[in-house]
């Protein structure tokens, strides 16, 4: 995820049990939308057995069987699909009709976007209803996306970021959201003779980034950002989520920013997959070249060139039971029906994780 504002584990969110640290490292799962609400297409939901076998004993498991409308919603193995409204931003809807939009294409979640939240707030809108409308869909907040300056050097600036943080989290917190995005914004961009913070010194911000999530009740999810000199690499994200030294530290991947920034895709397997609550899902094409591509060339997934096939069916083999969420900037889409790019984002998200369950199935079998 990228601003261009500021740039130019679970099955569904985690609520919180503050009885042990056991809990709070593992909190437990809500229940599938699919059981929750009749509004929707149901997926099939296959999270039994073999597929969350190695978090069976830690992680409590809702298990549910529906039979779909479409052929285009298949087995998903209880993997949510969500849309981030960046997807959407072109067609300048507001937050209500972002939420209809998203519902009736058929999402699990959403993940709105906190200016948007905030200019609902601005506008006379109450958050309670907000929140009504949203679980009245059948939603779930998986994540939302600000740009509070957390991780920078100057001590007044990174307080400001950190009450900033606290505000955004506290609007999240309203909507029922338990997970928001946290990007290196502030030290992505640096200027000639910038300093950059060490990943010791960002682990150390992180954790004080944390300790305000868990006092609203809200993880803040390091984001990695392909473009960013800090924060671009899984290396940093493995780094920094281990060396903040707090049970609730968690990271945001994303496949487009794993190309951005020369990562190999075997990386992922370094990151414990409960540690991956959301993870943004796109797709990207093999030109323009990797220094070049930007997020206005993302891609619907499996219309571009990332196998995400064999990455997504290894995450799954390594316990993924998170959300994959929509997150797309391509400017083409803008300028077609919000509920048309909605639908399509739906469909072909899920045709991808189908396979990807396939695929999975079928190394059990060999």
């Amino acid at each position: 995820m990228v601003n261009s504002d500021v740039a130019t584990g679970s099955l569904y969110p985690r609520r919180f049990h503050r009885r042990s640290n056991r809990d709070r490292i593992f909190p437990t799962l809500d229940e599938p939308p699919a059981m929750r609400t009749h509004r929707r297409r149901l997926i099939t939901l296959a999270a039994s057995g073999g597929l969350l076998a190695t978090m069976a004993d830690l992680i409590p498991t809702s298990v549910a069987s529906a039979e779909t409308e479409s052929p285009k919603s298949p087995e998903t193995a209880g993997i949510g699909v969500a849309l981030n409204t960046s997807t959407i931003r072109g067609q300048k809807l507001d937050i209500r009709r972002q939420i209809d939009v998203t519902a009736a294409a058929g999402y699990d979640g959403i993940e709105p976007w906190i200016r948007d939240l905030r200019s609902y707030v601005d506008d006379g809108g109450d958050l309670e209803s907000l929140k009504r409308q949203i679980d009245d869909a059948g939603l779930k907040v998986v994540s939302a996306i600000g740009f509070a300056q957390w991780i920078v050097d100057d001590p007044e600036q990174r307080a400001a970021g950190l009450a900033e943080a606290r505000r955004d989290m506290e609007l999240v917190r309203a909507i029922g959201g338990t997970h928001m995005a946290a990007p290196p914004v502030g030290v992505h961009r640096p200027k000639p003779g910038d300093a950059i913070p060490s990943l010791k010194t960002i682990a150390q911000r992180y954790h004080d980034l944390l300790d305000v999530g868990a006092d609203v009740g809200v993880i803040p999810m390091l984001e990695l950002w392909g473009f960013s000199p800090v924060l671009g690499s899984l290396g940093d994200l493995a780094y920094v989520s281990a060396g903040a030294m707090h049970p609730d530290a968690c990271v945001l991947p994303d496949f487009y920013h794993i190309y951005k920034g020369g990562n190999d895709f075997a990386g992922l397997g370094m990151i414990e997959a409960s540690r991956m609550p959301v993870f943004h899902i796109n797709d990207y094409p093999d030109q323009p070249g990797i220094s070049e591509i930007a997020d206005k060339d993302r891609v619907f997934p499996g219309d571009g060139v990332c196998p995400l096939v064999s990455i997504i069916a290894g995450l799954i083999d390594r316990g993924f039971c998170g959300t994959f969420s929509l997150e797309l900037f391509n400017p083409d889409y803008w300028k077609r029906d919000a509920a048309d790019v909605a639908r399509e984002g739906y469909e072909k998200s899920q045709k991808v994780l189908a396979a990807a369950v396939a695929e999975s199935e079928l190394s059990k079998e060999s």
